[in-house]
């Protein structure tokens, strides 16, 4: 892919192994759950499209993790109401979230209970199709409910060398329905061009402007720029010391603040992960429920590195 990191060195294969110790023998990062502000709930992992490089591996033949149901979301409601949590967003993302067929009912249960609520989305034909229930939702509670739409360039040519061709106009067709029916907006875009950030959201600024969407590029907030994330590539491992030297507090990363919820295909029960990001390997899985997933967590996995820590993103909505 052009512009892309296949050109970095491939990843040394002693990293991220012992869970409490780096390749080198020093004491690994840890982060404390601080306070739970964002559950996000993994929709399932099915795509309509497959994207090069996506680091869930979407795409139409990916089951691994289920459609969650209503009813399961509901309970960690529950839980959430139950035990006081300081929850104020629940996030959704897959997958493609508008495949699973609850996710309307979901979004209304949600912010029925008075939560700012995200979906993460492709904004193509699965949201096209669930256009009267959004319309419904946007009635009912307004600016309560956000979407992000990912726009991987603001050019269509690499937009669709990431995400395929044929995929530009109806994601912009989705993005721009959303803005002129009045939804709150945000857009996802990613770095892996070689283009600073300043030229990449003027990039952007000029398709919002000349659409008509109302988008401010400016605002990290409202056009969210992602670091790549291939695990396959080198990067360091994350020790005690670095917070100090990198002058970054664990405090600061999404799981001191964030959990995520997942269903595996063919579970009894959904399992609670630390983020977004690692919604497959079995290592990071904390437990059946918010209680038990109050664990620390340990930056054992690339992600934790590049993502968080070195590319100080995060997928949480504040």
């Amino acid at each position: 892919m052009e512009g892309s990191l296949a050109h970095q060195p491939v990843l040394d294969p002693r990293k991220f192994r012992d869970p409490d110790v780096t390749a080198d023998g020093e004491e690994r990062a840890v982060v404390a759950l601080t306070r739970l502000e964002t559950l996000w709930f993994n929709t399932g992992s099915l795509c309509n499209i497959a994207c090069a490089n996506c680091y869930m591996d979407s795409n139409p033949r990916n089951d691994r993790l289920a459609y969650i149901a209503r009813a399961e979301v509901a309970g960690f409601l529950d839980e959430i109401a139950g035990n006081a949590l300081p929850v104020k967003e629940i996030a959704f993302t897959g997958g493609e979230p508008f495949m699973n067929p609850d996710l309307p009912e979901i979004l209304g249960d949600c912010m029925a209970r008075g939560f700012r609520t995200l979906v993460l989305t492709n904004a193509m034909k699965p949201l096209h199709h669930k256009r009267p229930a959004l319309l419904a939702l946007h009635r009912r509670f307004g600016h309560a409910l956000t979407l992000r739409v990912s726009m991987d360039h603001f050019t269509p040519e690499r937009h669709e060398a990431i995400r395929g061709a044929g995929t530009w106009a109806p994601m912009l067709e989705g993005l721009k329905w959303l803005a002129e029916h009045d939804f709150k907006v945000a857009v996802a875009g990613r770095t892996c061009w070689h283009e600073n950030e300043a030229d990449s959201r003027r990039g952007y600024a000029g398709v919002f402007t000349g659409e008509g969407i109302a988008v401010d590029a400016r605002d990290a907030a409202q056009l969210v720029l992602f670091p790549e994330m291939d695990d396959g590539l080198d990067v360091p491992e994350i020790t005690v010391r670095c917070w100090d030297i990198l002058g970054v507090a664990p405090e600061m990363m999404m799981c001191a603040t964030s959990r995520m919820v997942v269903k595996r295909k063919g579970a009894a029960r959904p399992a609670v992960v630390p983020c977004t990001l690692l919604p497959y390997d079995p290592a990071f899985e904390l437990g059946p429920d918010l209680t038990s997933a109050g664990k620390v967590v340990k930056l054992n996995h690339p992600h934790c590195a590049r993502f968080c820590v070195l590319g100080g993103a995060s997928c949480s909505p504040s």
